[in-house]
């Protein structure tokens, strides 16, 4: 590539904001990143020069920055698809799993409303920001729950205690003495046992505690309730598709084919799987 490309005194905004896209096309994001800078200081009111800038920041894993361009982005447009798309997937690699969920939910039905195709790429994030926000708060669940059987493993022992020596300054005779403290130690071994198991069925029945991604649909992103397939051999939620082809266009959101309401097939089998899933783990209704 000659020099003169990377020479930037003499060029506008718009110039300044070509080239950027050039070097990006290129995967050169710092010289990208000056490029769009320099746009920023010669036009700081164009969103779109922020949100590019922020891409090339997610690329390089420098997500504050991508962060703060987005913000800056959606001060001037709070409908700025990628400004709500990148901020999310920011706010995802920093664990704020609650506000990159907000994000990319607003990001998805801008989309919808502006009829932009962004693919599978905003639906791939927004399942893998609740998959992370899930997996936290069974981390939490987890925690609690060792708590608990801590604090009644205590009260158990402590109560074992409490009736031996009871049983102690009631001065039974050794023998008798023997035996109901023997009583008593068993009644104990008995009821540690009893929650150890429980506790265990819990964890057992936790550990499954994961929907499949071919579970959920395309466009709401939750549990299928009534799936339909599409010509184009994608699985949609009836529910949501009806809503898409109403509201947007007669296309198949994911692949842009034309697509009628006539032309959605139910799919039996997915929905005995979905059913099936459910039955054994009604947890997942709040997936």
């Amino acid at each position: 590539m000659s020099k003169h490309m990377y020479s930037t005194a003499n060029l506008t905004d718009k110039e300044l904001k070509e080239q950027g896209n050039r070097l990006f096309s290129l995967r050169k994001y710092e010289e990208a990143i000056n490029c769009y800078s320099k746009a920023i200081i010669k036009n700081p009111d164009v969103p779109h020069y922020f949100t590019n800038r922020a891409l090339c920041y997610l690329k390089l894993a420098r997500w504050e920055q991508a962060c703060t361009d987005c913000r800056r982005a959606l001060d001037m447009d709070s409908n700025l698809v990628k400004g709500h798309f990148f901020l999310g997937q920011a706010l995802l690699e920093t664990e704020n799993y609650d506000e990159s969920i907000k994000h990319l939910m607003r990001a998805s039905d801008l989309a919808k409303e502006q009829k932009l195709n962004f693919g599978d790429d905003i639906a791939a994030q927004l399942r893998a920001a609740r998959k992370k926000r899930f997996s936290i708060q069974e981390e939490k669940r987890i925690a609690q729950e060792i708590d608990l059987l801590t604090y009644l493993t205590k009260l158990i022992k402590r109560d074992k205690e409490t009736q031996i020596e009871d049983v102690k300054n009631q001065g039974f005779e050794n023998e008798l003495e023997e035996d109901k403290i023997r009583e008593i130690e068993e009644k104990c071994d008995s009821h540690l046992n009893e929650l150890n198991s429980l506790f265990m069925k819990v964890d057992e029945k936790r550990r499954k505690r994961e929907v499949p991604d071919y579970l959920c649909g395309k466009i709401s992103f939750e549990i299928l309730q009534e799936p339909v397939i599409t010509p184009s051999g994608i699985t949609y939620d009836k529910k949501d598709l009806e809503e898409h082809l109403q509201r947007v266009g007669h296309f198949d959101p994911v692949t842009r084919v034309k697509l009628t309401q006539d032309q959605l097939i139910p799919n039996f089998a997915m929905k005995e799987v979905v059913d099936a899933f459910l039955a054994e783990n009604e947890w997942a209704l709040d997936y």
